[in-house]
């Protein structure tokens, strides 16, 4: 780790962003190098500084004092924020790579997450804000609302796409982050209460209280055990200086943060590709592609197909393996998904049919909407375009496989 090479880029990148990222574009980065040389060292400022603050500082609660978490509290919740915070940038990095030829530009994972990295780098310095007081929370804002702004100047350079739609990919990413930030906070939020609850603060609990193995409750505390066993296999890994070791433990460690038992192989482009048919309703099949990427453990498998009758009206199909989120679309489940808001030209909705996740969002205006499943915890099916009614699209969708995807929900897990 050279971190004279590390505060160059910070500077660089945060005073002259238009400059820095064509040199960011051309420089030949490692996953490995990147993560070790920038990611986990500008990472780790928000959750250390959090840690201090809310263990040592503490949080002013009105009329009541000041409020300091205990020292196991705070440092489990420093650990999993971290490792967190690790997986969330390689996720948001592979959604901004898919959504890329979307907005006109190139898929390539590598320039995606050296986007999401260098973007992240004002957010991750502002996280120093937690430690000020009085204008902290102003320096986390301001922080985020510059890291936006570097993701819009450097989207156009690093994944190619037009600068006049950079503006509306930025806002799909930012979307992107923002989901997986809440998923993140909620997961260690929960965590952090888990731990409280079993007693983790005490040493001497002989019997802590529980909830029940089959709950919500009782799913966080089987995963937060994970998580802190896996914290301790990482760590004495690092102690070993054994290379294969440390390996093996970041492999089960982003295993275990993602939900997964171990590495999950997304299905092949031939095998995706086979569950676009030919046809579906009146539609006739007149492209199809499928391709897979993916890194550290983690992949992700599309197939996309486009559908049209003989007026050339036609509508989009896209199949996504999440398997490398495989576990956190089942750690989901343990909060209330469903949510409904109405407009005056359309609606949009998310509601659980079943054991399936759905989304639908029409604009009578326009005539045009998607209707999307989350199929077995893993695979995301979305069919979106014009039509007369959302029912097209329902009842395009219905002419998929769905039971077939399903069956390979587990399919490729290690």
């Amino acid at each position: 780790m050279d971190l004279s090479k590390i505060i160059a880029r910070v500077q660089a990148i945060l005073t002259r962003p238009k400059q820095e990222w064509p040199v960011i574009a051309g420089e030949q980065s490692s996953l490995k190098e990147l993560y070790l040389g920038y990611i986990m060292v500008l990472a780790a400022i928000g959750p250390v500084a959090g840690f201090f603050k809310m263990t040592v500082i503490g949080m002013d609660v009105p009329f009541m004092g000041t409020y300091r978490m205990g020292f196991g509290a705070g440092l489990s919740n420093m650990v999993f924020s971290y490792a967190m915070a690790l997986v969330g940038v390689y996720l948001v990095a592979l959604i901004i790579n898919h959504l890329a030829p979307t907005f006109g530009g190139q898929k390539d994972v590598m320039q995606a997450l050296k986007t999401v990295a260098y973007s992240y780098t004002a957010a991750w310095i502002a996280g120093l804000g937690h430690i000020v007081p009085w204008v902290g929370m102003a320096i986390l804002i301001l922080g985020s609302v510059y890291s936006i702004y570097l993701l819009y100047l450097g989207l156009p350079v690093m994944m190619h796409c037009p600068r006049e739609k950079a503006a509306k990919y930025a806002a799909a990413c930012i979307v992107v982050a923002l989901v997986v930030g809440i998923a993140i906070s909620l997961l260690v939020g929960g965590i952090t209460g888990v731990r409280g609850m079993m007693g983790g603060g005490t040493m001497h609990q002989s019997a802590p209280g529980g909830f029940d193995k089959d709950s919500p409750g009782g799913n966080m505390e089987e995963w937060a055990k994970k998580m802190e066993s896996a914290s301790e296999e990482l760590k004495k890994a690092q102690e070993s200086g054994d290379a294969q070791q440390q390996s093996e433990a970041m492999d089960k460690m982003i295993s275990t943060a993602t939900g997964n038992a171990g590495p999950v192989e997304s299905l092949a482009p031939e095998r995706i590709k086979a569950f676009l048919p030919e046809k579906l309703a009146d539609l006739t099949r007149s492209e199809l592609s499928a391709e897979r990427s993916g890194a550290m453990g983690l992949q992700i498998s599309t197939a996309q197909g486009t559908y049209e009758d003989q007026s050339g009206n036609g509508l989009q199909v896209e199949i996504t393996d999440m398997a490398a989120v495989k576990g956190i679309m089942g750690l989901a489940g343990w909060v209330g998904v469903e949510q409904e808001r109405v407009t005056e030209t359309g609606y949009e909705k998310t509601y659980k049919d079943g054991q399936v996740l759905v989304h639908e969002q029409w604009d009578r205006q326009a005539g045009s909407g998607e209707y999307s499943l989350i199929v077995g915890e893993r695979f995301n099916v979305t069919v979106t375009g014009s039509a007369p009614d959302i029912g097209i699209l329902k009842n395009a969708a219905r002419g998929i496989d769905l039971e077939g995807l399903a069956a390979l929900k587990d399919e490729g897990v290690q």
